[in-house]
């Protein structure tokens, strides 16, 4: 008699589209603007100095928030959190595509951060308590390539649809988030609690949405105030003492915002912190290549897209390959190998220079980390994900969301400000050499981060034998250390 598959697994095949496809949402909504700034510009009468706010504003809120959105989803319910992100997600996304002005615009995308920072987290904690076992892990595997590829994608998107109308890109999210919505009420399990609204932990919000929102501003301004400023260095301040506090006030909180002595556990902690490195790598590479192929090459909005699609393809296919590492080498030996795959990229990108061409000195190293990052962006969700209880999955998610956006955010700062110190300021037509000379060292900068954090993935990282255990346990029957 052949094998009849059960209910819950023919659900979870239609479940892990709707998640995924919301998630790219949120991903491609970050890279496909960026293509798209100076048309809003022009459209929007907005000053080169505040138009960088169109990037800012979504990226402070989503930031900021996702701890609290993680959170909710644990207390209020993932469906029902997952559905409000959705829900202020798409309306956001009407009101930036009306948008006559520019407080209208940095407005609605805020608003769009918002959504974001519930929606995101809800979904992967989703994900992680609907699956177990090597289906779970495969899932995050899929999850992890719509991280690495997404941004790619947005660029190819952004270009396509900017040849339209700007605002074609925020659109383009009102039929998907009714289809997404549609597709969510009839595949995602409902929440078999009411919203607990007495657990959440409102004081520990409001200090960590502040204090990661401080540092979110004082890092996406360090270029243009400088590092050594008075705002970055006073506010940079603030924020790491927010922080500080916030885990003071988390040990003594019954119901924290994040049970703070997750982080000693090796996996989560070690994870987290590679979370950092692995988006300030794949942000910073991802800018990089960009600026080179548009700055010093030449290329329109559209072939830069194009040129993105086998780093895409790289990236989707090293999630794969990770997802398979993982379920029989554990975290360690694959995060620290891909890592280093990493590395050696980057060192070929940093080779780039004013005469340089997109297939000699570009699509070599860029495949090859795309490769690696696809790799690392599954093992590191799996390494913080993996043992978490039904009750902390949107704890875990919003802690692993977190690491992701702000390790991306730093990432961006400062590899921006290594790429344009020779300049000063964006590259003029007798600049291009050495505005290629300055990614070249970014790329540097970049894969010397790499390499640090393949020896950290060794040290930090629990072995096989002590992982490989846990990970084949059901959320529920593991401990809380």
């Amino acid at each position: 008699m052949p094998h009849r598959r059960s209910p819950s697994t023919i659900s979870n095949r239609g479940l892990l589209p709707i998640l995924l496809v919301a998630q790219l949402m949120v991903i491609l909504d970050i890279s496909a603007v960026n293509v798209a700034l100076p048309d809003m510009a022009k459209d929007l009468g907005i000053s080169g100095a505040d138009i960088t706010w169109t990037i800012t504003s979504y990226s402070l809120i989503f930031g900021s928030l996702l701890l609290l959105g993680g959170r909710a989803a644990d207390l209020l319910g993932r469906r029902r959190v997952f559905l409000a992100g959705l829900t202020v997600f798409t309306v956001s996304s009407l009101a930036s595509a009306l948008a006559g002005s520019a407080g209208v615009l940095f407005a609605a995308r805020s608003g769009q951060g918002l959504g974001a920072a519930m929606l995101s987290p809800a979904a992967l904690s989703i994900i992680v308590t609907a699956f177990k076992g090597g289906e779970r892990t495969r899932a995050l595997g899929t999850w992890g390539a719509v991280g690495g590829a997404g941004a790619a994608i947005g660029v190819l998107l952004g270009g396509a649809l900017t040849e339209l109308d700007w605002r074609a890109i925020f659109f383009i999210n009102l039929p998907v988030g009714l289809v997404l919505a549609i597709g969510a009420t009839r595949v995602v399990p409902r929440d078999p609690a009411r919203p607990g609204w007495r657990g959440l932990d409102l004081r520990g919000a409001v200090l960590a949405t502040v204090s990661l929102a401080m540092l979110v501003y004082a890092t996406s301004q360090a270029d243009s105030a400088g590092w050594a400023s008075v705002q970055t260095l006073g506010i940079g301040a603030a924020a790491l003492a927010g922080l500080a506090g916030f885990a003071a006030l988390e040990r003594r909180t019954a119901q924290p915002l994040l049970k703070v002595q997750r982080l000693a556990d090796r996996a989560v902690g070690g994870g987290f912190a590679l979370m950092l490195a692995a988006s300030a790598v794949l942000f910073g590479a991802f800018l990089l290549s960009s600026l080179y192929l548009q700055n010093v090459l030449g290329t329109g909005p559209l072939e830069t897209g194009l040129a993105f699609l086998p780093m895409a393809v790289s990236a989707a296919a090293g999630a794969h390959v990770g997802s398979q590492l993982v379920s029989h080498g554990g975290v360690r030996i694959p995060m620290a190998g891909a890592f280093a795959v990493t590395a050696a990229g980057l060192l070929l990108l940093a080779g780039v220079d004013v005469n340089g061409s997109y297939l000699g000195d570009v699509l070599p190293g860029m495949v090859i980390v795309g490769l690696g990052l696809g790799v690392v962006l599954v093992s590191v969700a799996v390494a913080v994900l993996t043992g978490a209880r039904d009750e902390e999955t949107g704890m875990l998610s919003g802690l692993n969301t977190t690491g992701h956006e702000i390790g991306g955010s730093l990432g961006v700062a400062v590899l921006v400000t290594i790429a344009t110190a020779a300049i000063g300021s964006s590259p003029g037509p007798g600049g291009r050499a050495d505005f290629a000379s300055g990614i070249g060292d970014a790329f540097l900068a970049a894969g010397v981060l790499a390499g640090v954090a393949s020896l950290v993935a060794v040290i930090v990282l629990p072995s096989a034998t002590r992982f490989l255990p846990k990970l084949r346990l059901a959320p529920s029957s593991m401990p809380i250390h």
